[in-house]
């Protein structure tokens, strides 16, 4: 299973040249394998980003999920278990966004396609991670 950080969702939605060729086989193997996935928290991460003008899409967030959803990329829900758990990365720092993403991977056994470089240098039991620049 491949869980996707928020930016390399929207990298991957928008064919970004940022995104590392390895990690992109990576993410069309898993979707040709029904195993791409997305915490919820990323669709609210984009809507604020896109509120705030940090991010244009060619379409409102709630286009682009469905659009991410149809096309076989499965979404995680945030429930007590993963709230919880992020809150206990005490190691990591505060943006509770990257926390909740970090704590879904960790529960689903996942592994997170991330380019930041704090998720990539942390060493937490049960978190898997993959450069997607690379």
């Amino acid at each position: 299973m491949i869980l996707l950080d928020t930016h390399i969702l929207v990298r991957y939605a928008s064919g970004d040249k940022k995104l590392g060729k390895r990690a992109l086989a990576s993410i069309e193997g898993a979707l040709r394998t029904r195993a791409l996935s997305v915490s919820a928290i990323s669709f609210w991460e984009i809507a604020m980003l896109v509120g705030k003008r940090k991010l244009r899409l060619s379409d409102t967030p709630m286009a682009f999920r469905t659009l991410v959803l149809q096309q076989g990329i499965a979404e995680h829900p945030v429930d007590g278990e993963t709230g919880i758990r992020s809150a206990e990365l005490s190691s990591m720092h505060a943006d509770p966004a990257d926390r909740i993403i970090v704590a879904t991977a960790i529960l689903s056994g996942a592994t997170l396609v991330t380019s930041d470089t704090q998720i990539l240098s942390m060493k937490l039991a049960g978190l898997r991670t993959q450069d997607g620049s690379v």
